[in-house]
């Protein structure tokens, strides 16, 4: 066909339907809403479909929580401090502690960090 953009392969059919579907969803709300009520609904018929494609694929899961503590870096404005672990055991004598968490780091991943107060107990003293 003269007018024709896309070949008849399936990688450029797919390519064609991903961008018409990503105009319809900007341009028209009765698509979007439909499409949004489609996904709740295949999410509800596959609910362990994101935990097993995380366990499946963990470099993907690495490389997303990477992704979202620098995003998360990037509203808050700030780098989070790393200490260095031997200035850590330098500043802290043995002992036992009372952590008290100050603010959370709004990343709802296992690895999220906290600010924490520690608070000598017993043979410790204060940082």
């Amino acid at each position: 066909m003269p007018d024709q953009s896309y070949c008849a392969d399936a990688a450029c059919q797919r390519e064609r339907k991903k961008l018409w579907q990503r105009e319809r969803r900007t341009s028209d709300p009765d698509y979007r809403d439909n499409q949004a009520r489609a996904q709740e609904a295949w999410l509800a018929r596959n609910p362990d479909y994101w935990r097993d494609y995380r366990r499946r694929h963990p470099e993907y899961t690495q490389a997303n929580r990477e992704r979202q503590r620098t995003r998360a870096q990037e509203r808050r404005g700030t780098e989070p401090a790393q200490p260095d672990p031997s200035e850590v055991s330098r500043l802290l004598a043995s002992g036992v502690y009372r952590l008290t968490v100050i603010a959370v780091d709004r990343v709802a991943k296992m690895d999220a960090s906290f600010l924490v107060e520690l608070v000598p107990i017993k043979g410790g003293s204060a940082p």
